[in-house]
């Protein structure tokens, strides 16, 4: 009998998941939002990912979607969780009660099943995880871009297999689950790391950090640079001529955002505990001085209206959680500032107690100031109304 596999969670972790795995394997998507696995079934995605279509489309998938426990879990080998585990600021932990839930589904329906974790989790979840678990319990880190987050699972940086106890079972089961990757991925010759789970754990949260450091550096880079009357664009690309540096990921914004750097870096603030740190902390209250100071600098415009043009971070991402823009709105609207946005994704007439327009052109004419974190051709014809620090637009 072929393999069962069970994805649990249809956002951009899950969908790019189970349409890989699908190419080479049997798999079941568990949704707990009937509307989601209703739309899934007419062919809609609740995300916006171009390739996750054209593979859903073009593409011989053994692949399907239900919101029914028994029907998802029965009879599955394994069980990927690619559920959310927002970070709360109360607890100074992600909640990983969706995590949770699955895991009890699959003690009752698959009790032998190997569990994959794919949610960011804290330092040391999987393993205790493992104690309230017949199974096995894995976790391997996910380095997915909103709206490409099928791409860079057919085209893997690196694949990272934690195991919750060093055994040899662990070891194959790990070793099994990435060789299912990899069967489903284009590029074949993709390093595998496989450590244990507490280790794995470790390599998503510092690799986010990393990255959210990265934008830190670069964004209070340009805030010097705007401040004192210099050119960042010349400034960054000398310092970018250091290979050791590289000319990526570079491009000053308003502040990191989006789902993952954000609530990484908070929880890996946590994890430290009393450990001695000064840089982690750093980052995060980098990120906070750099959005107070945009929305200062906007304020010092005097506008009466400022346009917000588009909520989502990245071009192709239809996502707004943790968005920068959002913390620039809030700051606006308490300097007395008016605010309106224009996001074609939003439905509504108002938003964070702001006005929604959907017309571009009725958009353009009442804002003051247009403030946008990335520049696109839309705004060509309002060239002197623009905020923007992309130095691909500003020079």
């Amino acid at each position: 009998m072929e393999e069962k596999i069970t994805v649990a969670g249809m956002g951009y972790v899950g969908l790019s998941l189970a349409i890989l795995l699908s190419r080479a394997s049997r798999v079941t998507i568990y949704e707990i939002d009937a509307k989601k696995v209703a739309d899934f079934q007419a062919g809609k995605l609740p995300i916006q990912d171009k390739l996750m279509y054209k593979y859903l489309q073009e593409e011989k998938l053994s692949l399907e979607a239900t919101d029914d426990p028994a029907r998802a879990f029965s009879d599955a080998s394994l069980i990927v969780i690619a559920t959310p585990t927002n970070y709360d600021p109360k607890t100074n932990a992600f909640d990983t009660s969706s995590v949770e839930s699955v895991l009890r589904l699959a003690e009752r329906y698959a009790p032998e099943a190997v569990a994959v974790i794919k949610s960011t989790v804290p330092i040391g979840y999987s393993r205790t995880a493992q104690a309230r678990f017949s199974g096995t319990v894995l976790f391997s880190p996910e380095f997915l871009r909103e709206g490409q987050a099928l791409y860079d699972n057919l085209y893997p940086s690196r694949i990272v297999v934690g195991m919750a106890q060093r055994a040899e079972s662990q070891e194959k089961a790990a070793r099994r689950f990435a060789a299912l990757l990899r069967a489903g991925a284009l590029e074949k010759e993709v390093p595998l790391l496989l450590v244990g789970s507490d280790e794995a754990e470790a390599v998503k949260l510092f690799s986010n950090t990393y990255l959210a450091m990265r934008v830190a550096f670069f964004n209070e880079l340009d805030t010097y640079a705007k401040v004192n009357g210099l050119r960042t664009k010349e400034i960054i690309d000398g310092v970018s001529l250091d290979p050791r540096i590289g000319n990526y990921y570079n491009n000053p914004s308003f502040g990191y955002g989006g789902y993952c750097l954000p609530k990484d870096t908070r929880q890996l603030r946590s994890n430290y505990g009393n450990i001695p740190q000064e840089l982690v902390q750093a980052i995060v209250g980098s990120n906070r001085t750099r959005k107070e100071f945009i929305a200062a600098d906007i304020a010092a415009l005097a506008p009466e209206t400022a346009g917000i043009y588009l909520l989502a971070m990245k071009a192709g991402s239809d996502n707004f959680r943790e968005s920068s823009v959002l913390d620039i709105i809030r700051l606006l609207r308490e300097k007395g500032i008016s605010v309106l946005i224009y996001e074609p994704l939003l439905p509504a007439d108002s938003y964070l107690d702001a006005a929604v327009v959907h017309d571009l052109t009725q958009f353009k004419r009442q804002s003051d100031i247009i403030v946008c974190n990335r520049v696109d051709e839309n705004l060509s014809d309002v060239e002197e109304k623009l905020y923007t620090r992309d130095i691909f637009h500003i020079g």
